[in-house]
């Protein structure tokens, strides 16, 4: 029995059967329950694959090379004639990326395994509203709060200028009369 246990289970009131006690909880990890470095924390938009996106390209040009291609064997056409189509449709559908015409798959239609494309989707679509909303690419998160704390302390120095100002007439207008009497 591998020295587990009892030796024999007669006797004992039990089945002899060794199992782990679950219920002794262990410490945790002596890690803290909040991060120390909130610049790891913060939001970090997922980058799509430039390769993966370039191949997943390439596949639809590829596809509608083939489609054309079944649909002219259907016909009966020659070919040498359906090689040089499907070439000239290649070279055409390259052009036409390489130039950006193809904007590629629309971002409606993408599925939840298309990861790259639905984070390239993400990414224009984030751009589209910063540029809407008239946001500037260097904006940090938070930083806002920043700008009011300033104006706040602008604003109570201004204050306290004014102050010393006020308390340094009165001054001036107590010495005058007491000059003056």
């Amino acid at each position: 029995m591998d020295n587990v246990g009892l030796s024999t289970p007669r006797g004992s009131g039990t089945s002899g059967y060794v199992q782990k006690n679950r219920s002794l909880l262990r410490p945790r990890d002596k890690t803290a329950p909040y991060p120390k470095d909130w610049e790891e924390v913060k939001h970090k938009q997922r980058q799509p694959d430039k390769e993966i996106l370039e191949h997943e390209a390439k596949r639809e040009v590829e596809v509608k090379v083939f489609e054309l291609r079944d649909k002219l064997e259907e016909e009966g056409v020659d070919e040498d004639e359906i090689d040089d189509k499907c070439d000239e449709l290649r070279k055409k559908l390259e052009q036409d990326r390489q130039d950006g015409k193809s904007s590629g798959p629309n971002a409606r239609r993408l599925k939840s395994h298309q990861v790259h494309d639905l984070a390239k989707a993400k990414i224009e679509e984030s751009e589209r509203l910063r540029k809407a909303l008239g946001i500037s690419a260097d904006y940090e998160e938070g930083s806002h709060w920043d700008k009011q704390k300033e104006r706040l302390r602008d604003s109570l120095a201004l204050r306290e200028q004014g102050e010393e100002r006020e308390s340094d007439r009165s001054k001036d207008k107590r010495r005058f009369k007491d000059e003056s009497d």
